[in-house]
């Protein structure tokens, strides 16, 4: 149905910049819009930031608004996560996820992607 393959994590130093990638294929996975989640060690799953393929609609959390940039590249069936001025609790497992809107909110499906790590040095 859907595969997804994050890739791009690293570790960097506080203030510096990653973009993560998130590779999508399988015949259904446009007809889903993407999202970028992340947990860090002990803490739940939370979700960062999320957009359709048409770009009609783009989210983010709180939390990462202004430093964190969603887009995507249909061509290459590609969605990106651009993370500027990285923080030490930016810190954590990030994963890509094929989900809905609904409601004003995203809700991912039961597609998920391996997770790429990010580590965010002081």
């Amino acid at each position: 149905q859907v595969q997804l393959v994050e890739s791009g994590g690293g570790l960097v130093q506080a203030g510096g910049s990653l973009r993560l990638a998130c590779a999508a294929s399988g015949r259904s996975f446009s007809s889903y819009a993407m999202g970028w989640f992340r947990q860090a060690p002990g803490k739940e799953r939370e979700f960062v930031a999320a957009m359709t393929w048409s770009g009609s609609m783009t989210s983010y959390a709180a939390s990462v608004k202004g430093r964190f940039t969603i887009s995507k590249d249909n061509a290459k069936n590609t969605v990106y996560l651009q993370i500027n001025s990285l923080k030490p609790e930016d810190t954590a497992v990030y994963y890509c996820a094929a989900g809905t809107y609904f409601g004003g909110s995203y809700y991912p499906s039961n597609y998920w992607g391996q997770g790429t790590q990010v580590t965010v040095s002081s």
